[in-house]
């Protein structure tokens, strides 16, 4: 690779008016210098030294991204089509500020924690972290972090630092919206279905329960759908659930459309009819709840715009902004298709 200094000897002039002229500040060169240097640019094709740069400027120019994926869950993460969608926000939102994107996926908090504290990234996006996972990264990572659905309470925020936030959404609202919804249009044995009580799912759970409640509707365990880990146990699952449900229950309640729409492919299989033998209600509201048919009614949330927006946040944060709010919560809304079935007037 040619250098600056290499460039100005051919042309005959100094290797500050070069660099000047790369770099944009050609306020005192004069129009034909420029022209003369940026024509021998293009004839070596020359491309600048971004690591030495960066280096100058004691920045690396690299958002670490970092998702803590269950291998029970996802044998490939990518494939849930949530993730592919805020991904695809930071990875926007990443590249149009100048940034780089360097992605690390286990579900190992160990090797997380290895990997991270070696890095030269400027700041961390942090998603699917779960009880003090995030705690231990900001303990071995002390550069800006923004957090993705990651559930930390107050007494523990506070050890975070200003350079710190999390990117999050109303889910135990959300849920109880969805419950409701259901109990509106005259379901009243409704199950809950997902793979863990913890974080995200915990809230949406609470929800669930709160919505339950306030029509005086005793809640039983035996209403909490658990979803095994392990692709093929998750597959057995799915279809003794769909039998299970289907006379017991008038609707289930999905903690995402990936498993809602899991569950009504069991349903087809089964004979069970959707939204006729058993409605079922979904929560993202992501490429599949559009092209699944029945076609799924959910809860809404815009997640490659979560994604751009944590990562814009991140990026402020680096350049020095102090955010005014630990907390971002974005609001879900409901989504009105064909997978719920009215079996009673709908009350206001």
């Amino acid at each position: 690779m040619i250098t600056i200094k290499e460039i100005a000897g051919q042309l005959g002039m100094s290797a500050t008016t070069v660099s000047n002229v790369i770099h944009g500040k050609t306020g005192e060169v004069s129009p034909e210098t420029i022209e003369r240097v940026r024509k021998f640019l293009e004839e070596v094709e020359y491309v600048p030294n971004i690591n030495a740069r960066n280096l100058a400027q004691n920045r690396s120019k690299i958002i670490g991204v970092v998702l803590k994926a269950w291998e029970e869950k996802y044998d490939n993460i990518f494939k849930d089509p949530f993730v592919a969608e805020m991904i695809g926000g930071i990875e926007k939102a990443i590249r149009e500020k100048g940034y780089f994107m360097m992605l690390y996926i286990s579900d190992d908090i160990a090797e997380i924690l290895k990997h991270v504290s070696t890095w030269n990234a400027d700041g961390l996006l942090l998603f699917c972290m779960l009880d003090d996972d995030a705690l231990r990264v900001r303990k071995k990572y002390r550069k800006p972090i923004v957090c993705i659905d990651t559930y930390i309470d107050k007494a523990t925020e506070s050890f975070f630092g200003e350079s710190f936030l999390n990117v999050g959404l109303e889910d135990e609202n959300g849920a109880y919206e969805a419950t409701r919804y259901l109990l509106r249009c005259g379901h009243k044995k409704i199950g809950f279905l997902s793979d863990n009580r913890m974080g995200v799912d915990l809230a949406r759970f609470r929800g669930y329960r709160r919505a339950l409640a306030e029509e005086d509707i005793e809640y039983s365990d035996r209403n909490f759908f658990l979803l095994r880990r392990g692709q093929e146990a998750r597959k057995t699952d799915f279809y003794r659930l769909a039998e299970k449900a289907s006379p017991d229950y008038t609707a289930v309640f999905c903690c995402s459309d990936l498993y809602a729409v899991m569950m009504m492919n069991a349903c087809a299989d089964l004979g069970i009819r959707v939204p006729e033998d058993l409605s079922v209600m979904g929560f993202d509201d992501n490429l599949f709840s559009r092209l699944s048919r029945p076609r799924l009614t959910t809860m809404h949330q815009d997640a490659e715009y979560k994604g751009e927006l944590s990562a814009t946040l991140l990026i402020d944060m680096i350049g020095g902004k102090i955010p005014e709010s630990r907390q971002i919560i974005l609001k879900p809304e409901l989504v009105e298709r064909e997978s719920v079935k009215t079996i009673a007037p709908v009350k206001k």
